[in-house]
């Protein structure tokens, strides 16, 4: 069985120290050392770098997502509406429909590895500071 998500349920109240910085108690890019115990996770939720995180991922999601819909949504209207227009031939037997076709998957491969771009540079590093913060211990 698999691991259920962390983020599934929140901690009763008074089960988990939630995870609070004390002024000067170490240096600013540190991390305190985490409380014996599960990790907090209502407290890791409500943690500003883990806000941050969440407001990186979604800035990038929504968009190229709602960027991809348009493409695809294109796609589709250009071929039920102008069938002339995507049977015009290219070269030999290739249609423009069949190259804007075949350009969906090109697309998607390249969002796929733009997102796995984003998520190594901007994502990765942040939740990884959280996760020792909230004392995972994760390779």
């Amino acid at each position: 069985m698999t691991h259920a998500s962390s983020f599934t349920r929140a901690p009763e109240p008074g089960d988990y120290v939630a995870f609070e910085p004390v002024d000067n108690d170490f240096p600013a890019t540190a991390h305190p050392a985490a409380p014996p115990g599960p990790p907090d996770f209502a407290a890791i939720r409500e943690h500003p770098d883990f806000v941050l995180v969440r407001r990186r991922l979604t800035r990038f999601v929504f968009p190229v997502s709602g960027l991809f819909l348009a493409w695809y949504l294109t796609y589709v209207l250009l071929a039920a509406y102008a069938p002339g227009f995507m049977a015009h031939r290219v070269t030999g037997s290739v249609t423009i429909g069949l190259l804007l076709g075949l350009s969906q998957f090109v697309t998607t491969v390249a969002i796929m590895l733009w997102y796995a771009r984003f998520t190594r540079k901007n994502i990765d590093p942040k939740i990884a500071e959280l996760r020792a913060a909230a004392g995972e211990n994760r390779s």
